[in-house]
């Protein structure tokens, strides 16, 4: 008789399998796919799988002209959309040493903050959801829709927008600009503070984002991780207060750093930059200067020969530009370093060891773009 040879069936705490969020997933806000190995409910690793959106971004920039770029730059991060356009000019208007109105300086900086609030805010209504509070979400979309409706009067559309052009601005703004920004700041210093009963001090909140996902100032710099999820671990690197553009020499805000490095950390960031925001905001807009809404440039601009890199602070951090120009009308080579690429690759690293609910949590505290991504 033959002998039957029993194989020990590993138990579940030993056994390894695999799981795939995404691409299209609720938890990875965008088209990412996510191979997580579990051990039980336990993270092992895991692997990003991007590109499903990839759509060629820097190589259309070479058969496109500079202000034919700006069009591009909306639909990286969609949600930092003016400060996207912004690099572009600044990009350009510094490779042929323009200065720009103080006017557009001044409209360009409110816009860029007002920018910053608007993505904070979604970011903290899907962030809310992912961790079980609905009610988050429409709070923040609705107080996120005012934003859009003071852009709408001025720049005709309410999210990919295309306002910045190089020299200057489209068209000037609405004359209803500076009184309906001012009462969305008096409306929305109310209305945050609800965001912190809802969440920030929510104990069920708080249990499940204190310690979990801690990154060293040490790892986020080795990995670039920057912006608020780089500043919650108490690294420096806000490219506002290092390399000034716009009137970010002449506003008084502070720089928000956290030490602990956990997800906690990385919330209560975006949470204290949208008032940094607003008392930027309050600084300039009583204070818009009369005069052109644009330089005067040429009808075909053209680049000298050489090579230029031009950095802003996006709503998720570092953005920087590299154009490589031979005097064309269209550059001859364009590189996009976008912050969500970097702060995705460090995912895996914090999310090793801990529950896959802890992972939705981590992954809600980067703000990942997913476009921004992919390009």
């Amino acid at each position: 008789m033959k002998e039957v040879i029993h194989t020990p069936v590993p138990s579940v705490e030993e056994e390894e399998y695999h799981i795939n969020m995404g691409p299209q997933h609720p938890s990875t806000h965008g088209v990412l796919r996510l191979v997580v190995t579990l051990q039980g409910e336990i993270v092992m690793k895991l692997k990003p799988h991007c590109g499903y959106i990839h759509r060629g971004m820097e190589k259309m920039c070479e058969k496109d002209t500079y202000p034919q770029i700006i069009h591009l730059t909306d639909r990286m991060d969609y949600l930092s959309m003016h400060i996207n356009n912004h690099a572009v000019c600044l990009l350009v208007e510094n490779a042929l040493q323009i200065e720009v109105p103080e006017r557009v300086k001044y409209i360009r900086t409110i816009m860029d903050e007002l920018c910053r609030i608007q993505s904070h805010q979604l970011w903290w209504a899907s962030f809310g959801m992912d961790l079980g509070g609905l009610t988050c979400f429409f709070y923040g979309l609705r107080d996120r829709e005012k934003i859009l409706d003071i852009w709408e009067e001025s720049t005709g559309a309410r999210f990919l927008q295309s306002y910045y052009t190089p020299g200057g601005l489209m068209w000037d703004i609405h004359p209803d600009f500076q009184k309906h920004t001012k009462e969305f700041l008096k409306y929305f210093k109310k209305k945050i503070r609800d965001y912190e009963k809802i969440l920030s001090g929510n104990v069920i909140f708080r249990e499940r984002s204190r310690n979990i996902g801690l990154m060293t100032k040490e790892e986020a710099i080795s990995y670039g991780v920057t912006g608020p999820s780089g500043r919650g671990s108490g690294w420096s690197c806000d490219v506002r207060k290092h390399h000034p553009y716009a009137l970010y020499d002449k506003v008084e805000f502070k720089e928000i750093l956290y030490q602990e490095g956990d997800t906690l950390a990385r919330y209560m960031v975006r949470m204290d930059e949208m008032y940094e925001s607003m008392h930027i905001i309050e600084q300039l807009i009583d204070n818009i200067p009369e005069g052109d809404f644009s330089a005067k440039m040429k009808a075909v601009i053209k680049l000298p020969a050489g090579e230029y890199y031009q950095r802003v602070e996006s709503a998720r951090g570092d953005l920087g530009i590299y154009c490589i120009s031979d005097g064309n009308k269209t550059p001859y080579r364009m590189k996009f370093r976008t912050p969500s690429f970097s702060n995705l690759s460090i995912l895996d690293h914090i999310s090793r060891n801990l529950k896959i609910a802890d992972l939705v949590a981590i992954g809600g505290s980067l703000d990942l773009v997913i476009p921004d991504i992919d390009r």
